[in-house]
């Protein structure tokens, strides 16, 4: 994953994706208060007028539309909806018309964009078919397999080989500060058997559980037919680095949100 900064908004990128796309920090925006300073999360309360110039300067730095940007409501499930330029916003601020925790589409020019503070986004692309996903997973997406779902969705409306597919995971809290309840390792014990049996660790007390979903997720994508060389994940956790990325986590809530973004040039 490379970081680099355009304009004053600090961008992660990998170099395995092809295409016009980033993961943001919460660095480079004019939010102000708790929302300081690159919020990019729309229904927390931001000024809508901070959080337009925070877009046009992601966007910006990313090479992206924000003209075309298509977003969703996440609800931590497995969907991937399947989108097209028909399901652009009409306005940045608009509402959203649909529930889904991930977004496939081959249609340059539109803007797919899922928010983070914590949980793991995902962005895919195949550059052979000409397509592209972004996946928000929390524990429980990632106990859905949201990311396989999203392969799959390629696979299935594109024509997409899988070992075509290039994958990147971002900034997301580590295995260093989830420490969760029993809970979630049953859940992806439950769901996904022992493939996440490897990232998980007792503390040190034997009651408390280190979770690592970014390893968790990656595994899932080389399940899924993935090329392990294929698939890029950020080193850099959310809550660790609280004071460049948005963690839910640490602030107990209140708090701005990251995006990731991904595009399909234009002929």
């Amino acid at each position: 994953m490379i970081t680099c900064c355009k304009a004053g908004v600090e961008v992660l990128t990998s170099p395995l994706l092809e295409t016009p796309h980033g993961f943001s920090t919460r660095l480079g925006g004019v939010s102000a208060g708790i929302f300081a300073s690159l919020n990019l999360g729309h229904r927390r309360g931001d000024d809508p007028d901070n959080v337009r110039e925070n877009y046009r300067r992601f966007c910006a730095a990313t090479g992206t539309d924000v003209r075309g940007i298509v977003m969703t409501n996440q609800v931590h499930g497995d969907v991937v909806k399947v989108v097209t330029g028909a399901d652009v916003k009409p306005d940045l601020l608009a509402p959203t018309p649909f529930e889904a925790d991930g977004l496939a589409t081959n249609v340059p020019g539109v803007t797919l964009c899922i928010f983070s503070a914590d949980c793991i986004p995902i962005l895919l692309f195949d550059p052979v078919k000409r397509a592209v996903a972004a996946v928000h997973a929390g524990w429980r997406g990632t106990a859905a397999a949201i990311a396989a779902a999203a392969a799959e969705t390629m696979a299935r409306e594109y024509g997409s080989d899988r070992l075509d597919i290039r994958a990147a995971i971002g900034p997301g809290i580590g295995p260093c500060c989830f420490e969760t309840d029993g809970d979630v390792p049953a859940a992806m014990e439950t769901a996904l058997g022992s493939l996440a049996a490897p990232f998980m660790t007792r503390t040190g007390a034997g009651e408390r559980w280190r979770v690592d979903l970014k390893a968790i997720n990656a595994a899932i994508l080389e399940r899924s037919g993935l090329s392990g060389g294929h698939i890029d994940v950020s080193r850099d956790c959310t809550c660790c680095q609280h004071d460049r990325f948005w963690s839910h986590r640490f602030t107990k809530g209140e708090r701005g949100s990251q995006a990731a973004v991904i595009m399909l040039a234009r002929p």
